[in-house]
């Protein structure tokens, strides 16, 4: 593909965009080749119920990651949409965001194997948080005094966005001490996420009524 835009700035976005895209459909599709099934491993079973029985925990890891890994992709277009350009710096922290969502995969492939072990699942937090910090600090990087941004992106409209993406990476932290106390605990910590992002957008809409007053 060809672009008009002599600017290494505007090509290297699209470059960065189709990186981007790639990994997380690698992502996806791993995640999905991690369901148990048959023939794989050591285990058998004799029907669906013991099935469900057996690795509920796995599959319940599996639905957490494939949310937050669509949710954090949905979130990357969002954000992307508002840049005009990227730079190096931005490319790096982008990169780095990349890493940490393959960090996050291997994570949840740890967790299904070492599925006893409490550390397994603190390091599943711990990265899924990462890659909502990296994504972060990006953002706030391409903000600061408008140097990658769209001319039609305000500054009130960044301000809002800055804040909203903080309900993943809060919900992934604040997931990280339950881990300690027990697999049921910590899978559940994660349906937190509701009520964290509505918190969330509850302020980015009151930023939004004080700057307007």
């Amino acid at each position: 593909m060809v672009f008009d835009d002599p600017d290494p700035g505007v090509r290297q976005l699209h470059r960065l965009g189709t990186l981007t895209d790639v990994v997380y459909a690698v992502c996806i599709w791993r995640i999905f080749a991690l369901i148990p099934r048959p023939g794989i491993g050591e285990t058998d079973w004799s029907s669906l119920g013991e099935y469900f029985r057996t690795e509920w925990v796995a599959l319940l890891i599996l639905l957490v990651g494939a949310v937050f890994t669509i949710i954090y992709w949905l979130q990357n277009n969002t954000l992307s949409s508002g840049l005009a350009r990227t730079d190096t710096r931005h490319t790096i922290l982008s990169i780095v965001q990349i890493f940490s969502v393959l960090l996050f995969l291997y994570s949840l492939r740890m967790g299904i194997e070492v599925e006893t072990a409490l550390g397994a699942r603190a390091f599943e937090s711990l990265a899924a948080a990462n890659v909502g910090l990296w994504g972060a600090l990006a953002w706030r990087y391409a903000c600061k005094n408008r140097r990658l941004l769209r001319d039609d992106v305000t500054d009130l409209k960044a301000e809002q966005l800055a804040t909203r993406i903080t309900g993943e990476p809060l919900t992934a932290a604040i997931t990280i001490p339950f881990a300690f106390v027990g697999p049921v605990v910590w899978n559940l910590s994660w349906f937190t996420y509701p009520v964290v992002a509505g918190i969330v957008r509850w302020r980015a809409r009151r930023m939004k009524e004080r700057r307007d007053s």
